[in-house]
């Protein structure tokens, strides 16, 4: 049995690793949920006179320090004065010194998202003219080399390690009470409980270099452990850690006290474990919510909790899962799962599959945002995928559930009752003294009469051995007699081993219960996948977010090409904006026409960030000229259509680069100002 099990376990982790390296190399360095969407001065322009301050505006809140903005001249020296400032809700600021000379300018960004990854980039602008600079603009890599590796692995082996260790208890508390007794299945959820320890230690010490510098060096450096645990994550981390403190006692009652109650003690003790236990992988789980994706964007308040039921029920279905199939192939001859419990954990696995799809849902509509995104985005085709393996997993399951009906059929071989009577035919057959003697099979008869002659055999010598010590024989024929005597122990132990593999191959000889084993096999083998694929989806920049800086970078190169360098004609601002609450995120477009001193015709559109006409109550538009101190001139546009503002004869004094600020209100209490540089005259 061993010998056949074995292909099987190395087929599994072999599956295993080439889904995790598949997916760990295919991540990329920095995956990261915050992305650029707005800048000033814009990447790539020009502009007449040296700014006082360089602003960035990301699709959500980030963490910073003092290096986390940094302006570099055309010769790679810092022209900034320090760590970056929140001038308004998702745009950050750092004031620059005075004096500035023309060239080409290099701006750096290193901050780490809201939900907790990392994102870095660089771009450039001129002041005056563009010059050659020393400066590489090719963006710095966060989260990547072996630091990026090594905190990816540990995020897989903490969700491998959480599914195992609720689901393996969920099974046994609500499906096999007896399996508190198996080894097997108790070595699998301390294993879980284990790799989560280990794996939340190894991410709290990971965390600083994996968000900043990325050097092996830096894991152990106690000033940055410390500036971690100051962190969202480090707070999520530690908690986890004393979570686990208390899944450590559950643990030890499940498999302790509760294990050496009768069935009827075990009835009474069941509800309040479960609760108990309950608790704890609910705050387990939002020690992920809390960090992550659900943290952060649309209606966290539904979100967390919607996160959380959505990693229970795939521990629950996946751990469960696992559990029978160490159950399965691991549970001693008389210890068999019996086929009432595999019929409930098909139960609670239908309903776990019911709560993942309810709860897929709603995340995937929250992180795409589109239909577009299943297609134009990586985060959307690794749902797809995902989709996809939950669908052949489900498709699996449902043949494992019909070997469980024909295996319930049979009644007979998944009972304790038919094993014994199974093996007491096999043994004693013809009733006779010696195993194997009586009316068995072929192969059972013959090794029966071997082991009997062996015995005999056994017998003879240590009756030679009890009689030399008795009559005083010589020292050669008390050797033999102790030989005789370890011959016999060496027969017993034979004898026992080959009770025990004819056990296993009564067992194993129930082809429904063979069956449901494959099927089972399969369906952890898909598993395995799965989580690694939902290992990698945790860690991409959702759809939502991409689609967004999409259109946000088209837009200020767009503005950049037609809002500078222009003496007359029509200008045209685009200017994405984010004023918090719901649908608070957008694109507010300026056009003004013919742009020149006097008199100039104004239009002001927003929309969405996917393009459609944004109806907002109000928008209001102020110039200032304040190379002048001219303005703010304020400018109040008539609404003309949905998404659509007007106002006539807007007249500019003077021609200059003027501040074109828009404030857009998006309901009763939100509303956000955002503004853009251009040259006009």
């Amino acid at each position: 049995m061993t010998q056949a099990i074995a292909p099987r376990a190395r087929t599994l982790v072999l599956l295993f690793l080439a889904a995790v390296a598949a997916l760990l190399v295919g991540a990329g360095p920095a995956a990261a949920h915050a992305a650029l969407t707005g800048s000033d001065p814009a990447q790539g322009t020009v502009v007449d006179t040296a700014p006082t301050q360089v602003s960035l505006t990301f699709s959500e809140k980030v963490a910073t320090t003092d290096g986390s903005l940094r302006v570099l001249d055309p010769k790679g020296k810092r022209v900034d004065t320090g760590k970056p400032a929140n001038v308004s809700g998702t745009t950050y600021a750092v004031q620059l010194h005075a004096g500035l000379p023309d060239g080409t300018y290099t701006v750096t960004y290193q901050v780490v998202s809201e939900d907790s990854h990392p994102v870095s980039g660089a771009y450039t602008f001129s002041i005056g003219a563009p010059s050659r600079t020393s400066v590489p603009v090719s963006g710095q890599e966060v989260g990547g080399g072996i630091v990026g590796g090594l905190y990816g692995f540990g995020r897989y082996l903490s969700y491998a390690g959480y599914i195992v260790l609720v689901g393996g208890a969920a099974f046994v508390l609500a499906c096999w009470p007896r399996g508190t007794s198996v080894r097997a299945v108790q070595r699998l959820v301390v294993s879980g409980w284990l790799a989560l320890t280990a794996a939340t230690l190894s991410l709290l010490l990971l965390r600083g270099s994996y968000t900043g510098s990325g050097k092996v060096a830096d894991i152990f450096d106690l000033d940055l452990l410390g500036d971690v645990l100051q962190t969202k994550t480090g707070a999520a981390l530690v908690s986890r850690l004393l979570l686990l403190a208390a899944a450590a006692l559950f643990i030890a009652v499940l498999f302790g006290a509760y294990d050496k109650r009768d069935d009827e003690e075990k009835r009474d003790l069941t509800f309040g474990l479960a609760i108990g236990g309950a608790v704890v992988a609910a705050g387990l789980a939002a020690s992920w919510a809390m960090a992550e994706h659900a943290s952060t964007g649309l209606q966290p308040g539904i979100a967390m909790p919607v996160d959380v039921l959505h990693l229970f029920a795939v521990a629950t279905w996946l751990g469960g899962l696992a559990t029978l199939l160490v159950a399965l192939y691991r549970a001693p001859a008389d210890q068999p799962v019996e086929a009432s419990a595999v019929r409930r954990f098909s139960t609670v696995a239908f309903g776990s599959v019911v709560a993942l799809v309810a709860t897929g849902t709603y995340q995937s509509w929250r992180q795409l945002g589109s239909w577009s995104a299943f297609t134009g985005t990586r985060y959307g085709q690794l749902l797809l995928v995902k989709i996809g393996l939950v669908a052949l997993l489900v498709g699996v399951a449902s043949i494992s559930r019909r070997w469980t009906g024909r295996l319930a059929g049979t009644g007979a071989p998944g009972s304790r009752a038919t094993v014994a009577a199974g093996v007491g035919a096999g043994v004693g057959g013809g009733g006779g003294k010696d195993p194997g003697t009586g009316t068995g099979t072929g192969t059972g008869t013959g090794t029966g009469t071997k082991q009997s002659k062996q015995q005999d055999a056994g017998k003879q010598g240590a009756a030679r051995a009890g009689a030399g010590r008795g009559s005083g024989e010589e020292p050669g024929d008390a050797a033999t007699g102790a030989v005789g005597t370890e011959r016999a122990a060496q027969l017993a132990r034979q004898r026992a081993a080959e009770d025990t593999a004819r056990q296993k191959r009564l067992r194993d000889a129930d082809p429904h219960r063979f069956g449901l084993r494959r099927s089972v096999l399969a369906e952890a083998g898909v598993a395995v996948v799965l989580l690694a694929v939902t290992t990698a989806l945790t860690s991409t920049e959702p759809g939502r977010t991409e689609q967004d800086a999409k259109a946000a970078t088209a837009a200020s190169s767009s503005s950049s090409s037609s809002g500078t360098g222009s003496s007359s004609g029509a200008l045209t601002l685009d200017m994405p904006f984010d004023a918090g609450g719901t649908n608070g995120k957008g694109v507010v477009s300026v056009d003004l026409d013919p742009a020149r001193a006097g008199g100039n015709e104004m239009h002001v559109y927003v929309t969405r960030p996917n393009g459609r006409a944004f109806d907002v109550p109000e928008v209001k538009v102020a110039l200032t000229l304040e190379s002048k101190s001219i303005g703010p001139l304020p400018v109040a546009p008539d609404h003309i259509t949905t998404g659509h503002w007007s106002a006539s004869g807007v007249q500019i004094p003077m021609a200059g680069e003027w501040k074109i600020a828009v404030t857009v209100r998006t309901s009763d209490i939100d509303q956000v100002t955002v503004s853009k540089n251009a040259q006009i005259g």
